[in-house]
């Protein structure tokens, strides 16, 4: 029987060896990789130490920036290097706002000019337009206690000025006559019972008679004449009660009135008011008999002399002011209802500094002055304002006297300044953000 060789079978333990080893020796590779491989802290902190490129950006277009020289590709200007600047919280003025480097030559360019912080008298004046219109308290009606027709009108147009006692309209009443006669029947009676016991009654008939003809506002030169006459009156005459001019008329002869009609309005124009709006920010400015002057077109060169009487108390929710009453003398009629003007309240005045009104700028919640420290640095500074007086701003905080602060192109700094800022941040944003470690796990 012939047996053939037998073939040599590998060992399932040689191959499971062999496969250890290969895994053992990978393993070591990786391990040994990562070792040497630097964190992602050292990373950041050999990338902070290495030196950074010299950027540079183009002078009238701050939004071009580039690690290379070269042109802008705009305006064609040759790209210049960028200002190292501190990083963003620790150089000084606003989050929103950066500070800014512009040469000379830029700045001739866009006509920057600057001006120092002084110091001054503020004077504490508000100037406002102001409306003529009468004075509530000198306005008077002329109204009816009696039933009656009028018979004469005396005055017979708007506008005609009236003395006290100027005699109005003549009205004939019935009940007017009948009150006439009573009187003269009372005053008869009297004279029959004087002397006697009923004296007294006929005293107390006189007086009640009297009474009614003085609650229905008859003169007593009027009541004088009939007793002198013994005759009634066929009309009262009734008169103005002030003088002024006739503001109201609603009477024509022939008519026929009640008491409930008001046949003229008289009013005193020989002093006169003058509405005032008072924004809410200047409403702690307005007070009650501060002296006040007033100009108006119809009067060149001529200034009023006044006070303010009155300030109301509630805001109009509509306009957001309060309206100030600050009263005129008018004895020449000058100044009439519904005029305008120019009204000057004249406060007390108090020392501050001042700056051109156009070097602040409106940042939204807070003012903003782009303040200059030389060699075309500018930085923004918030300040806090006061009064305003012409042409000028009181800055109470954010400035100091002598310093010199951007009154024209000061938009086209800000502009900059905002842009230079929001960079800033972008650029902290992403150097805060570690670089993500490679994710190691087993590979099948």
């Amino acid at each position: 029987m012939n047996h053939e060789p037998l073939e040599t079978i590998p060992r399932p333990t040689s191959k499971l060896r062999t496969l250890g080893l290969l895994a053992l020796g990978l393993g070591a590779g990786i391990g040994g990789t990562l070792l040497l491989r630097p964190t992602a802290k050292e990373a950041h902190a050999q990338e902070t130490s290495a030196p950074k490129k010299q950027m540079v950006q183009c002078p009238m277009h701050p939004q071009i920036i580039q690690d290379h020289p070269g042109d802008c590709p705009i305006c064609g200007m040759a790209l210049v290097p960028m200002e190292s600047e501190a990083p963003l919280n620790e150089s000084p003025g606003l989050e929103t706002h950066a500070r800014v480097m512009i040469d000379s030559e830029r700045q001739q360019l866009i006509g920057l000019r600057t001006e120092k912080v002084t110091e001054g008298f503020v004077i504490g004046e508000l100037r406002a337009v102001g409306r003529v219109a009468v004075d509530e308290t000198r306005v008077r009606k002329v109204n009816l206690k009696v039933e009656g027709f009028v018979e004469k009108l005396f005055v017979d147009f708007l506008g005609k000025p009236v003395a006290k006692g100027t005699p109005l309209f003549s009205l004939y009443s019935p009940e007017f006559v009948s009150a006439q006669r009573e009187y003269l029947l009372a005053l008869k009676t009297q004279k029959a019972l004087a002397g006697g016991s009923l004296q007294s009654s006929g005293g107390d008939l006189l007086d009640s008679a009297q009474r009614r003809l003085a609650l229905w506002d008859v003169p007593k030169e009027a009541v004088e004449q009939l007793e002198k006459t013994g005759e009634p009156q066929r009309a009262l005459t009734l008169r103005s009660p002030i003088s002024g001019v006739v503001t109201a008329k609603n009477i024509v002869e022939g008519a026929r009135l009640t008491p409930a009609d008001i046949p003229f309005e008289i009013t005193d124009l020989g002093r006169i008011w003058v509405l005032v709006d008072i924004y809410e920010a200047e409403l702690s400015r307005a007070k009650v008999g501060m002296p006040a002057e007033l100009t108006v077109p119809s009067s060149p060169g001529k200034t009023f002399k006044g006070h303010v009487a009155f300030v109301d108390p509630v805001m109009d929710p509509k306009t957001r002011t309060a309206k100030a009453r600050v009263e005129f003398a008018n004895s020449a009629g000058e100044l009439k209802p519904e005029m305008f003007g120019e009204v000057l309240l004249k406060g007390q005045g108090r020392k501050g500094l001042v700056i051109p009104l156009d070097a602040v700028l409106d940042a939204g919640a807070s003012k903003v002055a782009f303040v200059s420290l030389g060699d075309g640095k500018f930085e923004p500074r918030e300040v806090t304002v006061g009064a305003t007086v012409g042409e000028k701003i009181e800055i109470r905080s954010g400035l100091k006297v002598g310093e010199e602060v951007v009154v024209r192109a000061n938009f086209l700094v800000d502009s900059e300044s905002r842009l230079k800022a929001a960079l800033a941040h972008l650029s902290q944003k992403g150097a805060s953000q570690p670089a993500a470690a490679p994710a190691v796990g087993h590979q099948h």
